[in-house]
């Protein structure tokens, strides 16, 4: 029993050290992607210059030396190529610039999220408000929004209802979204999927409850 016990912790320490030689090695892949300065170690590269002119194929110690003439650096940027094409630019402002460019992808990969919003077919005049204004919110983000609708029991006797809703919630999102395609029924489910609109936002980016009188600026 007590060698189970160690053996418990042995197998634990095993697979945390095992990870994190994992992690090391993803690390390294990643710092090695971009070789820069003296980790360029082939004899000859086919050189760019800071002004993205060709300076032809060239010593990479040639290479080297006009990158800190320079006062920047020698970046490989196509190392499959031979020989390996190399770029005289400033490598810290390559990373920054790349990093700007991943953040803004991840931004927009995020605001494509797809968000569900559920109706009820006796759905209540406030109930209906609130989930039509985080609908407006979702489409201002840049989200698709799908409004699905079950109908339950005598609820199927009267799926008219239902339509009805969806074309009003249609009309209603005009401002910020349009539906991808009608109302459509799958077995007991109403499903409507809006998207942004395409063109230019307009300033209303919530809906005005109705019954309400709009307030004068």
């Amino acid at each position: 029993m007590q060698g189970l016990c160690q053996t418990k912790p042995a197998q634990r320490a095993a697979t945390s050290a095992a990870l994190q030689k994992n992690n090391k090695q993803r690390r390294s892949v990643i710092r090695i992607q971009v070789r820069v300065n003296n980790r360029i170690r082939v004899p000859q590269v086919r050189c760019i210059g800071m002004n993205g002119e060709m300076l032809g194929v060239i010593p990479t110690s040639e290479a080297l030396k006009r990158a800190f003439a320079a006062g920047v650096d020698l970046v490989e940027i196509s190392p499959s190529a031979n020989p390996p094409v190399c770029r005289i630019m400033n490598f810290g402002k390559f990373k920054y610039e790349e990093s700007r460019k991943e953040k803004m992808a991840r931004k927009q990969q995020a605001g494509g999220q797809l968000k569900e919003v559920k109706f009820h077919a006796n759905t209540e005049e406030h109930d209906y408000q609130t989930k039509l204004r985080h609908i407006h919110e979702f489409l201002a983000k840049g989200h698709r929004v799908k409004s699905s609708l079950m109908f339950r029991g005598r609820e199927n006797e009267h799926r008219d209802l239902g339509f009805e809703l969806f074309k009003r919630l249609i009309k209603d999102c005009e401002a910020a979204g349009v539906a991808e395609f009608p109302p459509k029924l799958m077995g007991n489910n109403l499903m409507l999927l809006l998207r942004p609109q395409s063109g230019p936002k307009k300033t209303e980016t919530s809906p005005q409850p109705a019954g309400q009188p709009q307030a004068n600026p």
